[in-house]
């Protein structure tokens, strides 16, 4: 099946090791994005996956999509137009200082993309999936009105459309609310992605749930997510992403998913020594898009996705360079790290 992802990738300006930003005289440059991680994870596991975006026509956007290539992301339908791409500052965090996020993203090139410029229907010919988060929305008005044609053309198709909630803050700046775009577009997802933050700020649906150390309230995140499936009728399944964040380095990491027939509560990884964890969101998307079209349960799909984003927090960078060999190995049980020769 060829899947479609919609949305901005950005030059990522990370600090060396864990270092404070600028306390020395380097950055290291890649670039990252959420849709363009999940097409990055697809690829990995040897599904099509298409970024659709916008870069401009200069080096940047040159290098950028040789790495995709060089990933194995199909970036024969992005287009060159606008004057630069987005980037962002990561300053990685380590035991008790978290880590931090600076964008600098205003004007970037899909920002600035008009409603006239993706023909859907020819983007979306030959494809069954369209991968979208609440990332994009938030950029511009212009990349609000574009997220919301594709979702509604895709529909409209008949492909299958899954979103990643994915609650920013701090880029809802032009002048609307996150939940009065956000409910509107999830009108036309069936698979959605997000964490407690992300169904409130997004959707305005209060969660009653605490992620802490201990025992996770399986009951209610149930509850959360028959609310959520209550409120959009056409909506299939929810899966809900379960984070204890002990310490930047120490995090309990585990998912639940709802499809309406049953509740799954998936198996809780302790992860320590954190590598990265930014994309850890978007590599637990590829891992549901991918075992919902390759397992024959749900649980299984939701299992794959937990190990796949699980594997994630131990690679620098945001794409998920795992294999499906080696997620399939910690699904499995396999977690000693041995040498493998």
């Amino acid at each position: 099946m060829k899947i479609i992802t919609f949305g901005e990738i950005m030059l990522r300006l990370k600090t060396p090791g864990v270092e404070r930003l600028f306390q020395s005289h380097s950055l290291e440059a890649t670039f990252g994005g959420g849709e363009a991680n999940v097409a990055v994870s697809l690829a990995n596991y040897g599904m099509q996956a298409s970024f659709v975006t916008a870069l401009p026509a200069n080096a940047i956007g040159d290098a950028c999509i040789r790495e995709l290539r060089g990933l194995g992301v199909d970036t024969s339908l992005i287009l060159r137009q606008g004057e630069r791409m987005g980037i962002y500052f990561l300053e990685a965090g380590a035991n008790a200082l978290p880590s931090k996020v600076i964008y600098d993203r205003a004007h970037a090139s899909i920002a600035t993309a008009g409603p006239e410029a993706f023909d859907w229907p020819a983007i979306f010919e030959g494809a069954g999936w369209l991968h979208i988060t609440g990332i994009t929305p938030a950029i511009s008005e212009a990349a609000m009105q574009n997220s919301l044609a594709c979702v509604k053309a895709a529909k409209e198709t008949g492909l299958t459309v899954s979103c990643d909630l994915n609650y920013r803050k701090n880029l809802w700046k032009y002048g609307k609310k996150a939940s009065e775009v956000m409910r509107e577009l999830v009108k036309f997802v069936d698979v959605t992605v997000a964490n407690e933050e992300d169904i409130q700020k997004a959707l305005e649906i209060e969660a009653d749930v605490h992620v802490e150390s201990g025992e996770l309230d399986t009951e209610a995140y149930k509850k959360l997510s028959n609310k959520v499936l209550e409120c959009y009728p056409s909506m299939r399944m929810i899966a809900i992403t379960l984070r204890e964040s002990q310490s930047a380095d120490v995090n309990g990491w585990a998912a639940c998913l709802n499809d309406r027939n049953n509740f799954y509560l998936s198996k809780r990884y302790q992860i320590t020594d954190i590598v990265d964890r930014v994309g850890g969101g978007d590599s637990f998307s590829g891992g549901l898009i991918y075992g919902l079209n390759h397992f024959s349960h749900p649980r299984e799909a939701l299992e794959f996705a937990v190990a796949a984003s699980c594997l994630k927090h131990s690679v620098n960078g945001d794409f998920n360079r795992v294999t499906l060999e080696d997620v399939k190995k910690l699904m499995g049980g396999d977690a000693s790290g041995r040498v493998q020769r």
